[in-house]
């Protein structure tokens, strides 16, 4: 997993021999001090240590000696299988020994408790007790020595010291029982509270073991992904199985139905469904044909395709997910720094606390001094727990971002986590952010009854001319090869012209149909206009006898942007855009969008300004977006968010990543990022009241007022819920539903348009259908800008309507006409039915507005 930074090595290791927080602390104390270390992060709770280093000072065998040095080890070449397998065999081991303590413990507990007078009672105590204490607790004993011959102390030295007290002391009381009673004191024994402290902390290890693996399940599944054979093409045509080791770069992949694609490559033969919803999240299958990507452990649908592969083993997608999921669970989120300060002091404190108790029984302790003070020492050695401190933060952070990945958003580093919560303001990009980011079809209209082979005609002459416009056009009518093309002219800055079947064609723009003199209608001309105050890129299409067709071209904003925008702007948080664009174009895009904050023409610097600009009033700012000119803003903003489509660089600077580039998903994020650090304090809170209750009751501090003074061995049991509290609190996160308030968009038409960075935030009005926000607290911030506003609510005479809607051969075209309809005033629901081609609509709107929107969008649709 090496990571170039700056000349330095990011590497993570895992890290033998931790039973606490003080274990992970010292070790990384260990390592930071070591020579060319640049920093150093020890996870406890998935047992890895995420160091960066200097190779040319350092070495994996130098920090391997380090960590030894400090009494534990630390694996260098170990293959992730070969880990799953130790990890498999440590827990086994751990469950019989488990099993086998609680099973000796049974008689020991049965005699100590109610049989304590019967003859030879504590022999048969003392048989039962030793094996428990040093055959399958054993590991604590060992544990306790190694910290002090390197003069530390962890979570095994208390135990080793409690339940060794406890058992010495038996002992002598067992063979010279006369001592006590020439004082006239009784000589107690406490075998059954050592033998059932190990138990119980046995049983702790054990569920804290299982429900930690729990944690890592994302890892795990994600891993699960790549298989492990494929079958490759040769050059002469066979094609053969073999090993996904074995895949180089260009070899020829065939994917069968219902088969994971092993690398990342591009379809050459073939067309198919995959299922990409490990990447995005999405259910929906995607499209594939030739030209098209394909990624590691997708799922072929239906068809049968070939590919190419060219990126393999490390570099592709999935393995470069893997590989930021573990490096971000392995991160140490800000309010760590807090606990690994209290964890490096936590054991000292805790036995000099037993000492203390101990002293002061023996002086205070009336007649029991010594049996009560020896008590008192055992109980606050057992029942002080680092262990759920250690717990607390990273088994939080582990199941949030693994939980992230299953739904494409991935979380580079625990501060991202912990600063989305405070965002207030998100700036967002526009190519390739709100919108698609490539030209597209977006509407055609037709003046006369032009059949496929007359669109057809346009997408060959498009195809010719190679101009980026043109790939818009033959992405929508992709028969242009059963086409040919004669005569093919490019005039340059206004179009293409071509004959078939000895008649001429036009297509480019209206000063090449005046430069041919072909006839425009007001009708045509009027259409056209409208297209460009819509900021759309009008192809003019005709023939000599006229205008054919216009088509539409544009940059479209994705399906889903218009609601992540209002649902963002329901979260409380004000949503900015920034583009390079032209000011017409950008105000479209807006409106469509429903942002009322926006900023044209900018350049890469001053979209960091603007950033800046913010931070300077007191804003946590998040920035989004997918291109190298985003980088420097990604850099500067609070919470950077990078869309997963972009470029490498972007995805590089930020601190969250969207697989599907969709922006819904920065909603689900932030209330994700919500959660995982509600789940944390609520971790560390009850841990530190646990260890803040538990130690004084421990000591003995009720027992002057009460009378009270706590068993050892319930001491224990407490100590091991603790833990596993903690951790299964944590898991919790996996099942919680994410809060994310569900919003009904309809905005209206004027858009603030800047040439300066807005000092005021947005105004808006919100009602969320789920946590209850009341609109009326929304203040209008700017009497200037039109208020948005966003309701959930439903009007008392809503209709449903199905319409037949021509046009649509994809999930995008569905998308679009289902964005298209949901835009509009008073519709409560849509639903929009591919294989049947209708689209159902719920609410208080009529037919001719529908049937208009939809036509915009560049489909047709009639009433049924």
């Amino acid at each position: 997993m090496d990571k170039d930074r700056n000349k330095n090595i990011q590497r993570s290791y895992p890290v033998t021999g931790m039973s606490c927080a003080s274990c992970a602390a010292h070790i990384q104390k260990a390592l930071s001090e070591a020579e060319g270390v640049k920093s150093a992060a020890v996870n406890f709770a998935n047992g890895t240590a995420n160091v960066v280093y200097d190779p040319a000072v350092a070495s994996p065998e130098s920090l391997r000696h380090t960590v030894q040095g400090a009494g534990y080890d630390m694996l260098l070449e170990s293959a992730p299988a070969d880990l799953e397998e130790r990890q498999k065999e440590a827990y086994a081991s751990l469950k019989r020994r488990t099993l086998w303590a609680v099973i000796l413990s049974l008689p020991v507990v049965v005699i100590g408790m109610g049989m304590m007078h019967m003859p030879y009672a504590n022999l048969l105590m003392f048989l039962f007790a030793t094996p428990v204490l040093f055959v399958f607790g054993r590991q604590f004993f060992v544990g306790a020595w190694r910290q002090l011959r390197h003069k530390s102390a962890n979570m095994d030295t208390l135990v080793a010291l409690s339940t060794g007290i406890a058992w010495i002391f038996s002992v002598a009381n067992m063979l010279w029982p006369e001592y006590w009673r020439a004082r006239g004191m009784t000589p107690h024994v406490y075998f059954e509270a050592a033998a059932v402290i190990i138990a119980f902390i046995l049983i702790g290890r054990l569920c804290e073991s299982k429900a930690k693996g729990n944690t890592s399940s994302a890892i795990r599944k994600l891993m699960g992904l790549k298989p492990s054979t494929v079958m490759i093409q040769r050059p002469d045509g066979e094609v053969v199985s073999a090993a996904i080791e074995d895949i180089r770069p260009g070899d020829i992949i065939l994917v069968r139905p219902g088969e994971r694609v092993a690398v990342d490559g591009v379809v050459t033969r073939g067309e198919s469904f995959v299922d990409e919803s490990m990447l995005s999240g999405e259910p929906l299958p995607v499209a594939k044909q030739p030209g098209d990507r394909v990624y590691a452990g997708t799922i072929n649908g239906v068809g049968t395709f070939r590919f190419r592969a060219d990126k393999v083993g490390e570099d592709t997608l999935l393995s470069k997910i893997i590989r930021m999921v573990q490096d971000a669970q392995g991160s140490r989120a800000p309010v760590q720094q807090m606990v690994d300060r209290v964890a490096a002091i936590f054991v000292p404190v805790i036995i000099g606390i037993s000492i203390l108790a101990f002293i002061v029984w023996c002086i205070f302790g009336g007649q029991d001094a010594l049996s009560h003070a020896l008590l008192a020492a055992i109980t606050v050695l057992i029942i002080a727990c680092p262990c759920a401190l250690g717990l607390a933060t990273p088994t939080a952070l582990m199941v949030g971002i693994g939980r992230g990945a299953e739904l494409g958003i991935l979380v580079k580093d625990a501060q991202s986590l912990e600063t989305a919560p405070k965002i207030n303001a998100i700036v967002l990009d526009k190519t390739g952010t709100i919108t698609l980011g490539h030209p597209t079809v977006v509407e055609v209209i037709d003046f006369r009854d032009a059949d496929s082979s007359m669109h057809a005609i346009l997408a060959a002459m498009e195809q010719i001319s190679e101009h980026p416009l043109g790939k818009a056009i033959v992405a929508r009518w992709p028969d242009a090869e059963s086409v040919d093309i004669e005569r093919f002219e490019s005039i340059t800055g206004r179009g293409v012209k071509g004959e078939v079947d000895g008649r001429s064609y036009y297509a480019g723009n209206r000063r090449l149909m005046e430069q041919y003199n072909i006839p425009i209608s007001a009708e045509v001309a009027a259409e056209a206009e409208r297209m460009t105050r819509q900021a759309r890129t009008v192809v003019w299409y005709a023939d000599a006898q006229g205008v054919i067709s216009l088509v539409g071209i544009s940059d479209p904003i994705k399906p889903t942007s218009a609601k992540a925008v209002a649902t963002l702007q329901a979260m409380g948080i004000d949503v900015y855009m920034l583009t390079g664009d032209n000011a017409a174009t950008a105000s479209v895009i807006a409106r469509e969008a429903g942002i009322t904050h926006v900023k044209a023409e900018v350049m890469p610097e001053d979209k960091s300004a603007f950033v800046q600009s913010l931070q300077r009033e007191g804003r946590k700012v998040a920035m989004v977006g997918d291109g190298i000119n985003d980088s420097a803003a990604l850099a500067i903003a609070d919470l950077s968010i990078a869309m997963g489509t972009g470029s490498d660089i972007a995805i590089d600077v930020s601190g969250m990543t969207i697989v599907s580039a969709d922006l819904a998903r920065i909603p689900e994020a932030i209330a994700l990022s919500k959660q995982t650090v509600r789940t944390i304090r609520q971790n560390l809170f009850w841990a530190f009241i646990y260890n803040l209750i538990g130690v004084p009751i421990a000591a003995g501090v009720l027992y002057p007022f009460s009378g009270f003074l706590l068993n050892p061995m319930i001491a224990g049991a407490a100590m091991a819920f603790s833990s596993v509290s903690v951790v299964v609190n944590s898991l919790l996160l996996k099942r919680k539903p994410l809060r994310v308030p569900k919003v009904k968009i309809s905005h209206g038409d004027t858009t603030e348009s800047m040439t300066e960075p807005i000092v005021s935030p947005s105004s808006h009005t919100v009602a969320e259908s789920d946590e209850n926000v009341n609109a009326t607290e929304a203040e209008d911030r700017n009497t200037d800008q039109t208020q948005e506003n966003i309701s959930t609510s439903k009007t008392n005479e809503e209709m449903t309507q199905t319409f037949k809607v021509s046009g649509m051969s994809c999930g995008h075209c569905k998308g679009r006409v289902a964005s298209a309809i949901a835009n509009l005033p008073g519709v409560d629901e849509t639903v929009v039915n591919l294989e049947d081609g209708t689209a159902t609509v719920v609410g208080n709107v009529p037919a001719a507005d529908i049937i208009k929107a939809i036509g915009d969008a560049g489909y047709t649709a009639t009433l049924q």
